[in-house]
């Protein structure tokens, strides 16, 4: 299984900007999804989530900002993040937890994308 993060780069406050996050291999199902951010000199931290079954949840900073979702079909978590701000700069990292086939055996275990970079600065 293999995860590919894209979508970062350089906007202006008040923008916006979609991450993506796409995974590829035997997948059977995903289960859980992260998005995670670490900012220069600072801890990870954990700023959306989206559980099967269960729902969203995301952190304060980003309520009402940031929109998780995920396309089940093409393997494809998404990040929709807008009214951006320069506190959201920082390295967005995705991570999955889901099912795999591994010689026809079903595996779980979470992955992580590699980082994208998102940077909020006029």
């Amino acid at each position: 299984v293999q995860l590919q993060a894209s979508g970062g780069g350089l906007v202006q406050p008040g923008g916006s900007l979609k991450l993506s996050c796409a995974a590829s291999g035997s997948i059977f199902s995903i289960t859980r999804v992260n998005w995670y951010r670490q900012a220069p000199g600072k801890q990870r931290e954990l700023v959306a989530t989206i559980t099967s079954g269960v729902g969203t949840s995301y952190a304060d900073s980003v309520k009402g900002r940031f929109t998780i979702s995920r396309d089940n079909a093409k393997n494809t978590v998404y990040l929709q993040m807008n009214s951006l701000k320069p506190e959201d700069t920082a390295d967005y990292y995705c991570n999955l937890v889901l099912t795999y086939y591994d010689r026809r055996a079903l595996v779980s275990s979470d992955f992580w994308g590699q980082g994208t970079q998102v940077t909020v600065s006029s």
